[in-house]
């Protein structure tokens, strides 16, 4: 199958084809357990006719970098992928060990992350509303068959507008998730210092030396297994935890970094609601001060969603920040239509370019010259680029060639543990 055929030209994600052939080839492994679940897009057709084409495409990309990023916080390289089967469906499926319980979780915490507004520059665009059908493959079962009983499943679900979840195999669906217990849970284990912090290596494209590493959470629920990214963030935000769970990400953060070669430099996550606060500034460099951390080595990361409330409080926030010493990045850069006005309004020193800017970069003429194009724009700003993403030598290559400063992704290392991450600075 060519390189044009394995994927959907619009959002970059798997075609219906290469995704029944994954599918055909996980469900002939021998003890390969496939989990898949088919996303359709409510109110999808009135975003076209009311908006339009663009707005029709840019809600559509946009559901793919959401889906695309959700996949890459909650499973291991290689044991999923997205497809965009046709309009607004999607079908995200995994071989990674799941037990149902999990598989139903991560279906409401993705569900409630595409139903967030779509941030972009396109005004008035409705709130889509996400209907999933779930399903666990089973012994005989195949691609077609699976993708036909997903469908059945979901035409299903538009007779029931209060329902946006529904199983459909030969096992009984789980009991429902007592959504209040897991949030107890959380509050019990960020007191008890159970939330666990890994770090994403990241190195310098010249030479490919280690210069840091992002902090990322992960919470290993008793009943939903390994938790991180978009969904506990979900969870700490229902039990107004995400200013605690934020303090235990930088202070686990800042006491790694003590124990680091004193040239590395950590990315900290900062989110909606910590940018929300104003003291937020303050704090950060008091437990900076009190650590005796030096703030020159820290990278506050912020995304576009991040922005979407009290813009101007957020620059003074960031600016303060900056003047102490810190630097400020802009995430997740070149996904959807960009917010171009950010770079000008913003304090900001790094642009890390959203893993989709190199997804398909190796085949794709038209999407190496995006790529070139926004680095260009970036490096005449006198701003770092750093490649999120990094699979493969071809896309370090081209990022290197193509202007960016950095990069991070599976190709060097995935997130560690402190202890094995320090291993691997100290290995140098």
């Amino acid at each position: 199958m060519d390189a044009d055929a394995d994927h959907d030209a619009l959002t970059g994600l798997a075609s219906p084809d290469f995704a029944r052939a994954i599918l055909s080839r996980w469900l002939e492994q021998e003890d390969t357990r496939v989990h898949a679940m088919l996303l359709v897009l409510g109110r999808f057709d009135s975003v076209n006719l009311a908006h339009g084409a663009v707005a029709g495409d840019y809600a559509l990309t946009e559901v793919a970098r959401r889906l695309s990023h959700f996949g890459h916080d909650e499973f291991a390289q290689d044991t999923w992928f997205v497809a965009r089967l046709d309009g607004g469906k999607f079908l995200l499926a995994t071989r990674e060990p799941c037990s149902r319980e999990r598989w139903q979780f991560l279906a409401e915490a993705l569900a409630d992350g595409i139903a967030q507004p779509l941030a972009g520059a396109i005004a008035g665009l409705p709130q889509l509303w996400p209907h999933i059908a779930l399903i666990r493959a089973l012994s005989g079962d195949d691609a077609a068959n699976i993708l036909g009983r997903l469908g059945d499943a979901q035409i299903g679900l538009r007779g029931e507008p209060g329902r946006r979840i529904v199983w459909i195999d030969r096992d009984e669906a789980p009991a429902g998730i007592d959504t209040g217990q897991v949030e107890a849970e959380l509050r019990r284990a960020l007191d008890a210092g159970e939330v666990a912090v890994r770090f994403q290596p990241q190195y310098r494209l010249a030479d490919d030396a280690m210069i840091g590493a992002e902090a990322l959470v992960r919470w290993n629920q008793p009943l939903l297994g390994s938790i991180g990214g978009e969904a506990l963030l979900r969870i700490a935000a229902r039990a107004d935890l995400t200013t605690q769970l934020t303090r235990r990400v930088v202070g686990a953060a800042l006491k790694s970094v003590l124990t680091w070669p004193a040239d590395l430099k950590c990315s900290i996550n900062v989110t909606a609601a910590d940018l929300a606060v104003a003291r937020f500034p303050q704090d950060m460099l008091d437990m900076m001060g009190d650590l005796s951390v030096n703030p020159e080595r820290i990278t506050l990361e912020i995304t576009e969603q991040a922005l979407l409330g009290d813009l101007d409080l957020a620059a003074r926030s960031l600016g303060l920040l900056r003047d102490a010493g810190m630097r400020i990045a802009l995430d997740d850069f070149g996904a959807g239509f960009c917010n171009f006005g950010y770079l000008k309004f913003l304090p900001l020193d790094i642009i890390k370019l959203d893993r989709i800017m190199l997804d398909g970069v190796e085949d794709n003429p038209r999407d190496r010259a995006v790529l070139r194009a926004v680095v260009a724009m970036a490096r005449a700003l006198d701003l770092e680029v750093v490649a999120e993403g990094v699979e493969s030598e071809q896309q370090r290559t081209i990022a290197l060639e193509e202007g960016c400063t950095s990069y991070q992704g599976f190709l060097r290392a995935k997130p560690l543990p402190q202890a094995e991450f320090l291993d691997l600075a100290r290995a140098g």
